[in-house]
């Protein structure tokens, strides 16, 4: 992904509620399993992470984007967002 692409899908998140969150448990495959299906629908999506969480929101996004062969697209605080292209969807045209 270039760094145009990743301004643009930053300037599209700045939009979007957190779709999904995590909590105490951590990253767990119900987590994944939620997060794949919502990436499927949306492509675009920011997960927040809760304060009791054992991970930084920086170490959830590198996980997160590792297990499901997403893109990171950018962690500010205890938010992160993460982009998979569906070509089904294909809402922002990034390859």
């Amino acid at each position: 992904m270039t760094t145009k692409e990743r301004a643009t899908l930053r300037s599209f998140a700045n939009n979007i509620q957190a779709t999904y969150y995590i909590g105490k448990d951590g990253i767990t495959d119900t987590v994944l399993t939620g997060i794949r299906e919502v990436l499927q629908a949306r492509e675009l999506i920011k997960v927040g992470v809760q304060e009791n969480a054992p991970v930084s929101a920086r170490e959830a996004c590198e996980e997160v984007a590792e297990a499901l062969g997403a893109e990171p697209v950018q962690v500010i605080g205890k938010k992160f967002v993460i982009y998979k292209r569906n070509k089904k969807v294909d809402q922002y045209g990034i390859k």
